[in-house]
């Protein structure tokens, strides 16, 4: 962040002179934040690369082209079907520990590939970990800083998600590739056969050594001094207590409205990258090699929205950028009146930025409400099941369209008003909560403006 001076706030403005979550923007960020958002880079470089080398895998074990394609929803399943535990289980143990139990379980996955587990399986195996791993990321940050830095925070998180999903593509791309390939696979190790005989299996044991840094990284993290919350012995248990924590949050009036739009997002996102597929293959004349590029695009945008969100936006502030997502509805459906790359590029940054600027503090005030309500992981638990639910759902639209013979440009349309019209929901939604239960979001707006008052 910024610092305009050795007793200055942001503004310029003495400290003292700033309302209490500004001045506490210019606190520097606690040692082991840095280290959380390096095993994070390593770990998510490693799951984008490993998506890119999986496919390649099964290409030259001549699969069906729908294994392929069955990548995605298996590396999401567990993110649905674990949902009720995998917080729990983050919350019962120090999230370090729970972050680096997940990498051992993304390298037993890479492991299996290796010794010849069908790819499908044991790429499902990689998304349990990420799956196990999320709730422990995320949740971390609300143990480990205050309320007033949580936006900053997760605009360091989403940013470096981002830059690592473009530049695990391209390290992913560039392991298969003849002559990276070609090198990997003439090492020759003293005392040890390797085994590896195609380049898709050199490139998995590089990851497999990425993943391993990015474990060390989590040894490193410092404890939080949260106190853990232990699991029951039923774990049968935990499935009416996950139905408690969802049902408390979608009552809370600042936690319903976060949920639902970063819900929106996240369901829009991960299938926006089919959709700039499908638009660039029809509209451009793109292949899918070039139309790639583009998605690229888009991530660039995003990690931009997000760096900026993270500087200028506050938590109580949050609920401001609800339009942003109706924006990206319109944004979608104007898609189909560009037919110049030179125009698409910029536009798709714009639409990537859009959607980073709110995602931002929106994920923000729900970790901290969450927080609040019902502890960091069982919160980012029941995040994920809603989120990976919505990219299924809306998948499955956008999916269903297609089959039935739509083009990709009515199919872009259906699309862009879903989004448009759902986020206009949330928003009439939340003026509704501001007509009727002013004085509850009055207070929950100061719990998030204090610091003192978190958790």
């Amino acid at each position: 962040m910024r610092h305009t001076g050795a007793d200055l706030g942001p503004t310029g403005l003495p400290e003292a002179a700033l309302p209490g979550s500004w001045a506490h923007t210019t606190h520097p960020m606690k040692r082991g934040f840095y280290t959380i958002m390096t095993a994070q880079f390593f770990s998510s470089l490693a799951d984008n690369a490993l998506f890119v080398v999986a496919i390649e895998l099964l290409r030259t074990q001549r699969a069906p082209s729908w294994q392929a394609a069955a990548l995605v929803p298996l590396f999401a399943l567990f993110y649905v079907i674990l949902a009720p535990f995998v917080g729990a289980f983050a919350d019962a143990r120090p999230k370090g520990q729970v972050m680096f139990i997940s990498n051992a379980i993304k390298v037993l996955g890479c492991l299996l590939m290796l010794w010849g587990v069908h790819p499908l399986l044991a790429y499902t195996v990689v998304g349990l970990g990420a799956a196990a791993y999320s709730p422990a990321k995320y949740g971390i940050l609300t143990e480990l800083l205050p309320p007033s830095q949580l936006v900053k925070a997760n605009g360091w998180i989403e940013g470096l998600t981002i830059g690592s999903i473009i530049l695990g593509v391209l390290f992913g791309g560039q392991l298969i590739a003849p002559y990276v390939s070609q090198h990997l696979l003439a090492l020759d190790l003293p005392f040890m056969h390797t085994g590896m005989n195609t380049a898709p299996e050199a490139a998995i044991a590089v990851l497999v050594v990425v993943y391993a840094l990015a474990a060390w990284f989590n040894t490193r993290i410092p404890l939080t001094g949260v106190t853990p919350r232990p699991m029951p012995r039923n774990p049968i248990e935990l499935l009416p207590d996950f139905w408690r924590c969802n049902q408390r949050l979608w009552r809370d009036r600042l936690g319903q409205i976060s949920l639902a739009t970063t819900t929106l997002f996240w369901g829009v996102s991960g299938n926006l990258r089919y959709i700039v597929l499908a638009w660039a293959g029809a509209a451009l004349g793109y292949s899918t090699s070039q139309a790639s590029t583009l998605v690229g695009v888009v991530a660039v945008g995003t990690a931009v929205g997000a760096v900026v969100a993270s500087l200028r936006m506050r938590l109580d502030q949050a609920t401001r950028v609800m339009p942003l997502g109706i924006a990206m509805g319109v944004l979608v459906i104007a898609m189909n009146f560009i037919d110049n790359v030179w125009v698409a590029a910029p536009f798709l940054i714009l639409l990537g930025g859009l959607g980073g600027f709110l995602v931002v503090p929106m994920n923000a005030l729900l970790q901290h409400r969450g927080h609040n309500l019902m502890g960091a992981g069982r919160s980012i638990a029941v995040q994920n099941f809603n989120e990976q639910a919505c990219i299924l759902a809306l998948g499955a639209l956008y999916s269903f369209s297609t089959a039935a013979g739509v083009s990709a440009f009515i199919a872009i349309t259906l699309f862009g008003l879903v989004v448009a019209g759902f986020m206009a929901i949330i928003s009439v939604w939340h003026r509704h909560n501001q007509r009727h239960h002013g004085p509850e979001l009055e207070r929950l707006l100061e719990i998030a403006r204090r610091d003192d008052l978190h958790g």
